[in-house]
């Protein structure tokens, strides 16, 4: 196995980032983690951009391969890093599987006003006065919806085991449960108890060490 290097942004706020950070860090694979400061532009010097290809992180560096996206990576990182030697992230069963997928991809592409309003700042430093505007609150209400449909009554992973996807989701939700929201009580006890794994713990450890 090639040296694992993961590119992350220097404040750990990046969502994306975090969930490569988890997969890597539920596989067990020893790996560096670098910051890389989107706000002075790091990212888009020609090194990083040429070696990300989009100039975003999170950024995977495996000897002389390199790859972002973070679906991609933990795709990626599922097939040369296999189960039963190494702890899978996501379902066996593929239509479970499919499903995790969807999700991921779903939770990327939509909800940006709620993505907006509610940063990840609001996840991991402190919450906003400011209040959800109509979009926001269509965005929040279409989250509840489908977390509620994905979800059965008290579950504490979306397929029984846990997967990515459970990382992914709840971060999202905790966008609304951290800054004082409507949620369904189910919903945000689902979110802080996958907060509660190692993996994330460990990702929040990496965050506080940036802040000094």
């Amino acid at each position: 196995m090639n040296d694992l290097e993961l590119y992350v942004d220097s404040r750990f706020l990046s969502p994306y980032a975090m969930s490569v950070f988890v997969v890597l860090y539920e596989k067990g694979l020893p790996f560096l983690c670098h910051g890389v400061d989107l706000d002075g532009g790091a990212n888009l010097q020609p090194d990083y951009a040429a070696a990300s290809l989009t100039a975003r992180v999170p950024l995977l560096v495996e000897g002389d391969f390199r790859l972002s996206e973070s679906s991609a990576i933990a795709e990626y990182l599922e097939a040369r890093y296999p189960a039963p030697a190494y702890a899978a992230v996501y379902p066996q069963d593929e239509q479970q599987r499919a499903r995790a997928r969807q999700l991921q991809a779903w939770l990327r592409s939509d909800l940006l006003p709620l993505r907006q309003q509610r940063t990840t700042e609001v996840v991991f430093l402190h919450p906003t006065p400011a209040p959800l505007d109509a979009a926001g609150q269509q965005a929040a209400a279409k989250l509840i919806r489908v977390a509620e449909a994905c979800l059965a009554d008290g579950a504490a992973n979306l397929f029984g085991e846990w997967c990515i996807a459970d990382t992914d989701l709840a971060l999202m939700l905790l966008r609304l449960v951290n800054n004082g929201e409507p949620v369904p009580p189910e919903l945000a006890g689902y979110a802080r108890q996958q907060w509660q794994r190692p993996a994330v713990q460990a990702w929040l450890a990496q965050q506080q060490g940036a802040r000094g």
